[in-house]
């Protein structure tokens, strides 16, 4: 049943007559008396009857209209909720991130905003759009020339761009040179990251300028494993240079020729950011993202 039908139901009990009950809704009496024929016609038993020239309720209405004013505060307690939670600051938000990112925001976040319920995330490019369905805001990333993110039906707040860098140990034989190229990097074995994850791209795009496949030895998601991997060998990797302080026994190396970067977004569904408390979150995480470097 349509609660505002309830209501010009219970209406006609307390004000006695069509008009009194259009004057107070400030519509015409034809439009009530037609939206409580559209009432009627959802109950099996009349709801009001003519005594005279007034329309009043039968029994059956006045039970109705009873119960209506239960509905009425029901929805009215509903409606105050939600304007509490949307207004509440500290009200709990969750937040979803890949690992470098958790590892360098949560910690900091929480200090910041101790509303926050932190879980870490770290998978393939396309499927970050679908955990804002799970969490109120999911850290994501993606390389410059990945898919952009369904803009249409999710909201994407730009937080940082972060260079990547190649790793090699300090004892590597390209850790002496400077500047270093594709072509440089190309003929070492590598440490990748799994299919489908964002910087598998960059990797194809050191090998087409290299003119040659890469040598991919090891699959490793975790930045800090793949860098203890780099620095006890003469593998190579790539590691972002904002999110990830590198070991003392490591080099980082930019690619002179194919400078790569990848962008750090923050994605929620639009009405999530009506909440005061998931907005507070927002500014902390601003607040506490790493500078570019000079």
């Amino acid at each position: 049943m349509d609660p505002h039908h309830l209501r010009l139901l219970r209406e006609l009990g307390e004000r006695g007559s069509l008009a009194a009950v259009a004057r107070a809704s400030r519509i015409t009496p034809s439009a009530v008396s037609q939206q409580l024929n559209a009432l009627q016609r959802q109950s099996k038993v009349p709801l009001t009857e003519r005594r005279g020239r007034r329309l009043v309720l039968t029994a059956a209405g006045q039970a109705l209209a009873a119960a209506a004013v239960d509905v009425m505060a029901a929805l009215d307690r509903a409606a105050r909720a939600v304007g509490d939670h949307l207004d509440d600051p500290g009200a709990p938000v969750s937040v979803a991130a890949f690992n470098s990112a958790a590892l360098t925001w949560f910690a900091p976040l929480f200090a910041r905003a101790p509303q926050v319920r932190c879980t870490d995330r770290d998978v393939a490019h396309a499927d970050f759009p679908s955990l804002v369905g799970d969490y109120d805001l999911v850290i994501a990333h993606r390389l410059a020339h990945s898919p952009p993110w369904p803009a249409d039906r999710i909201a994407v707040i730009p937080i940082m761009r972060e260079p990547l860098y190649v790793a090699m140990s300090l004892t590597h034989p390209l850790a002496a040179r400077e500047p270093l190229t594709a072509s440089d990097v190309g003929a070492w074995p590598w440490i990748s990251v799994h299919d489908g994850f964002p910087l598998t791209g960059v990797l194809t795009a050191i090998a087409a300028a290299a003119g040659r496949p890469l040598d991919v030895r090891h699959r490793v998601n975790e930045f800090t494993v793949a860098a203890s991997l780099v620095a006890a060998g003469d593998m190579l990797a790539l590691l972002p240079g904002r999110t990830t302080v590198p070991g003392p026994r490591l080099a980082l190396r930019a690619l002179t020729d194919l400078p790569v970067a990848r962008h750090i977004d923050v994605l929620a569904r639009p009405e999530t950011l009506h909440r005061a408390s998931v907005r507070a979150v927002l500014d902390a995480l601003r607040a506490i993202t790493p500078p570019e470097a000079p």
